[in-house]
């Protein structure tokens, strides 16, 4: 099969050694070229049986990953007036609804752009972890603690009062082999307890998933596993990052098709938080006309390409000088503006269903024994109740990191006693999220500033270290990089 897959792809690799053509624009970077945009970003994204829901509409993810600097930045760029002044207006442009942030400083003030946003009709996807903040998928016992949670929470805090807030990931890629599976539980205990502060402290509920890697073997039963038990514990949507559809692909040879059977009856909502393969280049996003087709949107509610800016990893739509207020736009950028503008949602809710039942948890099998245990998740820390009670307190931004704070208390108990009634979701909504990449903003992935494997705001995933070779060590890489992503091996 993979020789195969090798035969039929190798006339698209052959035809990808162009690099990105770039060209420039007379848009301007000011806060007045968004005012009149599309419907401001006034209504709060809520959750109906497995879409998002934009009052009586339905809502599909139009977007991008924003992350300016690249994935070992830390810079928080919805605290940066000049930085949203620039951005935002070709946000607009490009014809996006969402865009997703892996890293804020929860200390810093997101008034600014978080209006400049609204005003352009754009919402937020925002990765509560950051690289001092977040699960250490090796140690996760460990990095489980109070001030974790108190960060998490004072994040919730700092963005829960803006409209145009749609959706907190509480963990990214913190599961990418079938190794560390089991760190799923922790994870699934931070859905908890964020589910539980946002009822608790904040005027409107606020829906809670997770961006998974597409790691094959454990695609379905992750997914699953955070689509089981009480409401309480499981996730209000689930997205994947996938980098399947490469080149001239098509829903059936990209493996969209096998991913939309795979979750049929998936009670939750769906999206792809990171899309966009770049082993041809430049990228023709012919893959949007699939996304938002009906062959999909019964199941998938959109995606978020990556990504806005161009880094080392080679995934950018436009370049950024550093310190600079120009945008120069890439060939990519171009395509990805002439796709989204041609192709129209469904009319209607576009097979949207309600009323399905939340996934079965996954049965025990040799690669994952012991691991989909649904009563079994980690008691709260001491402390973590009285945050939920009184809320988080005095943000801290990232200064602290909290990886090492104390052990946590991991004795298990049964997910419905330590959660109760305080972690059901409010009126408001309910939802869920998977497949392989870029970025760890969320709880638990490798950083690039801890050896001990924590997780960072967005560290660069095996497909996109693959891709970022290329330039550098010829085109051997590509071909083995290539034809790896291509039949699913590369997560």
């Amino acid at each position: 099969m993979l020789f195969q897959a090798f035969g039929s792809l190798l006339p698209l690799l052959l035809s990808s050694v162009s690099a990105q053509t770039a060209y420039t624009t007379g848009v301007t970077g000011t806060a007045s070229a968004v005012t009149a945009a599309a419907a401001q970003a006034t209504v709060p994204i809520t959750v109906s049986g497995n879409a998002f829901f934009r009052g009586s509409d339905r809502y599909y993810i139009r977007g991008v990953d924003y992350q300016p600097g690249g994935s070992s930045s830390t810079v928080d760029p919805l605290s940066s007036k000049a930085a949203c002044d620039r951005d935002v207006p070709y946000f607009q442009q490009l014809g996006i609804n969402t865009i997703r942030v892996y890293q804020v400083d929860n200390s810093a003030n997101h008034d600014y752009c978080m209006s400049l946003l609204q005003k352009a009709g754009i919402y937020l996807v925002l990765d509560v972890n950051t690289a001092k903040n977040s699960l250490n998928r090796i140690d996760a016992a460990s990095s489980y603690n109070a001030p974790y949670l108190q960060h998490i929470f004072a994040t919730v805090d700092a963005f829960k009062g803006y409209p145009n807030t749609m959706a907190f990931f509480a963990g990214n890629e913190v599961v990418n082999d079938d190794l560390n599976v089991p760190v799923a539980t922790w994870v699934k205990a931070v859905v908890r307890d964020m589910k539980q502060y946002i009822t608790a402290q904040s005027t409107r509920y606020i829906p809670v998933g997770y961006s998974a890697a597409d790691v094959a073997n454990s695609r379905i039963p992750l997914a699953e596993y955070f689509n089981c038990g009480a409401n309480a514990t499981r996730t209000d949507f689930y997205a994947f990052n996938t980098y399947e559809w490469c080149g001239a692909s098509s829903y059936t040879q990209s493996g969209y098709s096998q991913l939309v059977a795979g979750f049929s009856n998936y009670s939750a909502p769906l999206f792809f938080s990171e899309y966009g393969c770049n082993l041809v280049q430049p990228r023709a996003f012919s893959e949007v006309e699939a996304i938002y087709s009906t062959d999909m949107t019964s199941v998938f509610s959109g995606g978020l390409v990556y990504e806005y800016s161009q880094e080392d990893s080679a995934y950018g739509l436009v370049n950024v000088a550093d310190g600079s207020s120009t945008v120069t736009l890439l060939t990519d950028y171009q395509n990805l503006m002439k796709e989204f503008a041609s192709t129209a949602n469904p009319t209607g809710a576009g097979g949207y269903v309600t009323g399905r039942a939340a996934s079965s948890c996954p049965a025990n099998t040799t690669t994952f024994a012991g691991v989909w245990a649904e009563d079994v998740l980690p008691v709260q820390p001491a402390g973590a109740a009285q945050y939920i009670k009184s809320g988080a307190g005095k943000p801290l931004g990232d200064g602290l990191a909290t990886q090492n704070a104390g052990a946590a208390a991991v004795s298990n108990v049964s997910a419905a006693a330590v959660s109760g009634s305080s972690g059901t979701n409010s009126a408001a909504a309910v939802s869920g999220t998977a497949r392989s990449s870029a970025t760890n903003a969320a709880a638990g992935a490798s950083s690039a500033a801890s050896s001990t494997a924590s997780s960072t705001a967005s560290s660069t995933a095996t497909t996109k270290s693959m891709a970022s070779l290329v330039s550098s060590n010829g085109y051997g890489l590509v071909a083995m990089s290539f034809v790896l992503a291509a039949c699913g091996l590369l997560i």
